[in-house]
């Protein structure tokens, strides 16, 4: 299924959740009418999209690589897997609409939010005040929750994992936002700064999440009681063993499943065919190691392939006033994973590292 009808059925989704929802009212919306839907809905989308692209550049060289089936963002009629994979899209999806909607509150996109101002003129530190318009977090909090949370309707331990996965996305965001500051004084001696908050790079939003995917907490729950359902025996499990999980930690109830594989049902593509690095600049010790992640410890072996690749070189700047250039090509080594000749693969060190995608 392609990434844009996805999106249209996910933002489908969140509508649906809504306004079929008692608990949600118009005032939540900072606005009156349908046109409230309406207003936010493409940022939403925007967010959804943005948060999976981050996800496929994190997972880029890990066997599970954030395939377009992860963009599903609830329970709803079925029990959907809630492994440490589940709670990342869940973090990074919320976070990408938080983000995309303070960012367009910023921009003047939104009638109903402007800048945050509520620290202004209050002293931060020495030498600078609160001032400026910084990035109104709070509105994109607010209307995120909204949207993406509205979509799980169940009351379980699954469905409650993935509320509180949502909201480590959102403090994420909260987490990485920096300060920038303006100079005043004499002769430009900064002798005070005004100073406000602004959204960091998406990127490092993404990056934060990662770091907590990689010591995300598994939830040990009795299994009798897991399997009650939403039941008062099963919530009071699940409130008992929430109480020790800090706010900001992505949590998972399964183990994952072997990636290596290919398993249509459950929308694993496997690792065979899979592109990985070898060898290039700038590759980071992870990146190095993707052949033998991907390919070696999947029973699979690492196939070499030239590919031509035609690209503009040679540019000239001739007055006035345009660039010309010749177009050159090169052969480049590409690397893939593909079946070994003989013998079944075997996947024993794979499974030793069942955390490591």
């Amino acid at each position: 299924m392609k990434r844009s009808t996805l999106l249209i059925l996910s933002i489908t989704g969140v509508y649906s959740a809504i306004l079929h929802s008692a608990a949600w009212s118009v005032s939540n919306f900072l606005m009156t009418g349908p046109k409230a839907y309406l207003t936010f809905s493409s940022s939403v989308a925007a967010g959804a999209h943005s948060g999976m692209e981050e996800c496929k550049f994190q997972f880029g060289w890990e066997r599970w690589n954030c395939p377009e089936s992860a963009l599903q963002l609830s329970t709803h009629n079925r029990l959907r897997s809630a492994t440490r994979e589940t709670s990342f899209v869940h973090a990074i999806s919320s976070a990408g609409v938080m983000y995309t909607l303070t960012r367009n509150c910023s921009l003047g996109d939104f009638d109903s939010c402007g800048c945050d101002d509520s620290r202004n003129g209050r002293v931060g530190g020495r030498g600078w005040v609160w001032g400026g318009c910084s990035d109104n977090v709070e509105f994109g909090e607010k209307v995120s929750k909204l949207f993406v949370d509205a979509l799980e309707t169940g009351h379980d331990t699954r469905a409650l994992i993935n509320l509180h996965n949502n909201e480590v996305g959102r403090l994420a965001v909260k987490d990485t936002m920096k300060r920038a500051c303006k100079c005043h004084g004499v002769s430009g001696s900064c002798s005070i700064q005004t100073c406000w908050l602004q959204l960091a790079e998406f990127r490092e939003v993404g990056n934060l999440l990662k770091l907590k995917y990689d010591q995300a907490q598994k939830l040990e729950m009795d299994k009798r009681r897991l399997r009650a359902g939403n039941s008062a025996e099963s919530r009071g499990a699940t409130a008992e063993t929430f109480h020790h999980i800090h706010a900001t930690e992505l949590v998972f109830l399964e183990d994952s499943p072997d990636y290596c594989t290919r398993n249509a049902s459950l929308g694993h593509q496997g690792t065979e065919g899979r592109e990985c690095l070898q060898s290039g600049r700038n590759l980071s010790q992870w990146e190095k190691r993707s052949c033998r992640r991907l390919c070696t410890e999947c029973g699979l072996r690492v196939e070499e392939r030239r590919t031509e690749v035609v690209a503009s070189c040679n540019c000239k700047f001739h007055w006035c006033c345009t660039v010309r250039c010749e177009q050159c090509r090169t052969l480049v080594a590409k690397h893939f994973c593909t079946r070994r000749d003989s013998g079944a693969p075997n996947h024993s060190r794979q499974r030793s590292r069942a955390h490591r995608r």
